[in-house]
C-alpha cells in the first residue's frame, strides 16, 4: 500500500534568512534599502549632533581660550572644579537659580494640562471640520520662530504704540499704558502665556494619539450601561492616555530647566529679557550664553551648562522612577 502523500508547509521560522547567512542577510538589507537609509541618516546625527560635541565637556575642567582652538580642549592645562566654585560664589548665582526655577516650575504647572484638556475636548467635537480647525489653527504657532513671537509681543504691548495699550486708553479703561515688557512683575506672565499659545496645539497631537488608540467598543458598552459623556471621559479616555501623560510627563520634568514641553526658557530670557526686567529674566542658560560669547569665557559657560545637563538628568531617572513605581509605567 502507497503512503499518502503529505505537503510541506515552511513556517515563518523558516523562511527567515539565518544570522549566519551573509547573502541572506544582504538580501533582506537590499529590501530594506529606504528605510535603512533613513536609520543611518538618524544614527548619523546623533553621531555629528549630539554625542561628537561630548569632547567640549572637558573644557569645564581646563583652563581653555577660544584661541587655542579645538586641540587646546585636549592640550590646555586642568583646573579642577574652579570654574564650579565660581559659579556658586558669584553674587548673582542665587537669583539665577530663583528665576530659572520659578519659571520652569509655572511653565509646567500650566502649559502640562492644557493639552491634554484640549485633547479631551476636540475627542468629544462630533462635526470633524471644526475638529480639523481647531487642530490645525492650534498646532500652527508650534512652528513660529521665538523672534516671530518677541515681534508680535512688542507689536500688542509696547507701551508706545502698542494694539493692547491704544485699545485700553481709547475705552478710557487705563490711565497710562501697561509696561507689560519692561516690568519684572509681568515677564513670568508673559513668558507662560506666550509659550501655551505656542505650543499647546504641537503636543496635543500626541494625546490625541493616545486617544485613538482607544477601543470605540469600550465608549459603546459604557453609553449602554448609561454612562454620561463626563463618566466615560474619566473612566474611559483619561485611562487610556495614561501611558502617554507619564511619558510626557518624565520628558517635561527632565527637560524642567530647559523649558520643559512648553519651549525655550533660553529664547525668551534673550528675546523678552531687557535691563528693565532682567532681575526676573535672567536665567541660567541666558547668563551662560551672555559670559560665553561676551566675554569669551567658553569653559566657564561650558561648566553653568554641564551643571544643569546634570541636575536634568537626575531629575529623569527620579521621575521615572516614581511614575513606574505609582502608575507601573514609565519611559523604561
Amino acid at each position: 500500500m502507497s503512503k499518502p502523500l503529505t505537503a510541506t508547509v515552511s513556517t515563518p521560522e523558516q523562511t527567515k534568512p539565518r544570522a549566519s547567512d551573509p547573502d541572506g542577510f544582504f538580501r533582506q538589507f537590499r529590501k530594506q534599502l529606504p528605510f535603512q537609509i533613513f536609520v543611518l541618516l538618524g544614527i548619523g546625527f546623533l553621531l555629528v549632533f549630539s554625542y561628537t560635541p561630548l569632547f567640549g565637556i572637558l573644557m569645564a575642567f581646563k583652563d581653555y581660550r577660544i584661541t587655542m582652538g579645538i586641540q587646546g580642549i585636549f592640550t590646555s592645562s586642568w583646573v579642577g572644579l574652579a570654574y564650579f566654585r565660581e559659579m556658586v560664589q558669584d553674587y548673582n548665582f542665587p537669583t539665577l537659580v530663583r528665576n530659572t526655577i520659578e519659571l520652569s516650575l509655572l511653565k509646567l504647572v500650566f502649559s502640562f494640562p492644557v493639552p491634554v484638556l484640549l485633547a479631551v475636548m476636540l475627542n468629544e467635537v462630533r462635526r470633524s471640520a471644526v475638529k480639523r480647525f481647531v487642530q490645525t489653527a492650534s498646532y500652527l504657532p508650534h512652528f513660529i520662530s521665538w523672534v516671530v513671537v518677541s515681534g508680535i509681543a512688542t507689536a500688542l504691548f509696547s507701551a508706545d504704540s502698542g494694539l493692547v495699550n491704544d485699545l485700553l486708553m481709547s475705552l478710557h479703561l487705563i490711565k497710562k499704558p501697561l509696561e507689560v515688557l519692561t516690568d519684572p512683575d509681568s515677564f513670568m506672565s508673559l513668558a507662560v502665556v506666550s509659550a501655551v499659545w505656542k505650543e499647546t496645539g504641537w503636543w496635543t497631537i500626541i494625546f490625541l494619539a493616545a486617544i485613538a488608540g482607544i477601543d470605540p467598543q469600550l465608549y459603546e458598552a459604557a453609553a449602554m450601561d448609561g454612562a454620561g459623556r463626563l463618566k466615560r471621559i474619566w473612566h474611559i479616555t483619561l485611562p487610556g492616555m495614561k501611558s502617554a501623560i507619564v511619558v510626557m510627563l518624565i520628558l517635561a520634568i527632565g527637560n524642567i530647566l530647559g523649558g520643559g514641553l512648553a519651549g525655550s526658557n533660553f529664547e525668551q530670557a534673550v528675546l523678552f529679557g531687557n535691563p528693565l526686567n532682567s532681575d526676573k529674566s535672567q536665567i541660567l542658560q541666558s547668563y551662560a550664553f551672555n559670559v560665553g560669547l561676551a566675554q569669551g569665557r567658553f569653559a566657564f559657560a561650558t561648566a553653568i551648562d554641564l551643571v544643569q545637563s546634570a541636575i536634568a538628568l537626575v531629575l529623569m531617572l527620579s521621575a521615572n522612577s516614581a511614575a513606574k513605581r505609582f502608575s507601573g509605567s514609565g519611559l523604561y
